[in-house]
């Protein structure tokens, strides 16, 4: 991908492969930022398609730069559509589609994504709701940690 013009920072994490779409040159991926899995980059409108054969719109084109800067997090099955910036700092809910740029230091969400909250009162909320778990055990053994806290339903 990085032969396509994808530009990809590094300490970046791609959990399972994200669709970096048919203009991945128009991709620009900060530092420590995390793509989660089914993401998908749509660079351009292909919709123009249905008028080009008109001579009026014969030449029409719709494409946009895609940028994430450093630290974001952009959750599971999230489209992001051609002409948007993710701000450095922010977070972009799972199933979002994105339309609109994103400030910094944001958290975005939903269809379309809208600003819900800036990072530090989600930090807050994350803090307020974490569960008491024993870190020791955490580090050793995740998966029992995990389980010891969520037991199955059956």
């Amino acid at each position: 991908m990085i032969s396509s013009g994808l530009q990809i920072s590094g300490d970046c994490r791609l959990i399972g492969l994200p669709n970096f779409g048919s203009e991945p040159y128009l991709i620009s991926i900060g530092k420590h930022v995390t793509i989660s899995s089914r993401v998908s980059f749509v660079n351009h409108d292909g919709g123009t398609w249905i008028f080009r054969g008109q001579p009026r719109f014969a030449n029409v084109i719709k494409f946009g730069r895609i940028v994430i800067c450093d630290n974001c997090f952009i959750g599971a099955g999230t489209t992001i559509m051609p002409g948007v910036t993710i701000g450095p700092n922010s977070v972009v809910a799972a199933a979002s589609v994105v339309t609109k740029s994103v400030p910094p230091n944001s958290v975005a969400g939903g269809v379309p994504a809208r600003v819900l909250m800036d990072v530090e009162e989600y930090a807050e909320k994350c803090l307020a709701q974490n569960p008491a778990y024993d870190v020791e055990a955490y580090r050793k053994d995740k998966v029992s940690e995990l389980l010891r806290l969520f037991p199955r339903p059956w």
